[in-house]
C-alpha cells in the first residue's frame, strides 16, 4: 500500500504542483550565527555558498569565511575570456569594432552585424557601402604606412589642371569669335538648339530664364560618377547655387559647406571666360547658351579681377 505522503501523480494537462502547506517550508532560515531568521527571498552567498537574510546578505556582514573568493573567480574567468580573444582576432567582436574610414559615413565595422573591407591600395577599412575604391575616392588618398611620395601634390595637380584648362578656353575662345561666314553663326545656333533638347535640369526653372551649359568634372583633380553631361540652370542663380547643382548633377563630392581648406572645397571654371568664377556672380551675367564649365577641386580661391 502506497505512504500517505507520496504525491499524487500530475495530470498531463497540468504544468504545476500544489506547494507544502507548511509555511516553515518557503524561503530559508539565514546561516548566520545568532540570527536564524526565516527569509521568504533569502540570498546566497556566491563565496561560501551560505543562505543569508536582507541583513547579513553581504560578505562583510555575516564574516564570510571565504571572502574575495567570488571576485577572484570572476578576475580568472575574465582574463581566461581576453586571451581567448587574442588567440582568435579573425572573430568580429564589440572589441574589435571600429568606424568605417569615409569621412562621411559612421557605419562599426568588424562586428557580427557588419563585416569590415580592406582596400588593398589605401590601407583603410571600409564597410561594405563604400568597399570600391570608386565609392571611397582611393585614387585622392595617400596610402597609410606609404612613404612620402616624389609625384606632384595635389595643389600642383590643381595648378597644372587650371593651366590645362586655360588653354582650353583660349582655343574656345578663338573658335567662338565670329566669322565672315554666315554658316558659323548658323552652326552654332545649331548647336545650341541642340543643347536644349537634351538638357536637364530643374523643371520649376521658367523657360525664359534657363540658360544651358555643358558640365564637365576635371578627372586629375575631383572623383565623378559621371564625367560631363548638358545641363539648364536659372540665370538668376548664384555661380555657388550652379556648383551645387552641376556637382549633385554628376556625383561629385561636395564639402564646400562643411568647412575645411581650399584643397577640399570645389570651384567653378568658366572656359570661354578662361578663369574660375566668384560663388557670388550670377550665372546669367557671365555665362551664355552653350558655354561650358568645369568643376575644379584644390586649385584655391578665384582670382581678383
Amino acid at each position: 500500500m502506497a505512504s500517505s505522503s507520496t504525491s499524487p501523480a500530475l495530470p498531463e494537462s497540468q504544468t504545476f504542483t500544489t506547494m507544502d502547506k507548511d509555511l516553515e517550508a518557503i524561503g530559508g532560515h539565514c546561516q548566520y550565527t545568532y540570527c536564524n531568521q526565516l527569509d521568504f527571498l533569502p540570498f546566497r552567498c556566491e563565496s561560501c555558498k551560505g543562505t543569508y537574510c536582507l541583513d547579513h546578505r553581504t560578505e562583510t556582514a555575516h564574516k564570510c569565511p571565504r571572502a574575495g573568493e567570488w571576485a577572484a573567480a570572476r578576475r580568472k574567468a575574465a582574463a581566461l575570456s581576453s586571451t581567448t580573444n587574442s588567440a582568435n582576432p579573425g572573430r568580429p567582436t564589440l572589441l574589435t569594432a571600429s568606424q568605417c574610414s569615409h569621412p562621411s559615413c559612421k557605419t562599426y565595422i568588424n562586428t557580427l552585424n557588419s563585416v569590415g573591407v580592406g582596400c588593398p591600395t589605401c590601407n583603410r577599412q571600409y564597410c561594405l557601402k563604400h568597399r570600391l575604391r570608386e565609392d571611397h575616392s582611393c585614387s585622392t588618398l595617400i596610402p597609410i604606412g606609404a612613404r612620402p611620395s616624389t609625384g606632384p601634390t595635389q595643389a600642383e595637380k590643381a595648378k597644372a589642371a587650371l593651366g590645362r584648362l586655360r588653354v582650353w578656353g583660349k582655343e574656345k575662345q578663338a573658335a567662338v569669335l565670329p566669322k565672315p561666314k554666315p554658316s558659323t553663326a548658323a552652326s552654332r545656333i545649331i548647336a545650341v538648339n541642340g543643347l536644349k533638347r537634351t538638357a536637364k535640369g530643374d523643371a520649376k526653372v521658367p523657360m525664359d530664364k534657363r540658360i544651358y551649359l555643358y558640365v564637365e568634372a576635371e578627372a586629375n583633380t575631383t572623383s565623378s560618377k559621371l564625367p560631363k553631361g548638358e545641363y539648364w540652370y536659372s540665370k538668376d542663380w548664384s555661380a555657388g547655387r550652379v556648383l551645387d547643382a552641376a556637382a549633385k548633377s554628376l556625383q561629385v563630392e561636395n564639402v564646400n559647406n562643411r568647412g575645411g581648406g581650399e584643397e577640399e572645397r570645389l570651384r567653378v571654371f568658366h572656359v570661354e571666360l578662361g578663369r574660375l568664377l566668384e560663388f557670388g556672380e550670377k550665372a546669367g551675367d557671365v555665362c551664355a547658351n552653350g558655354n561650358t564649365i568645369v568643376l575644379l577641386r584644390g586649385v584655391g580661391p578665384a582670382e581678383t579681377k
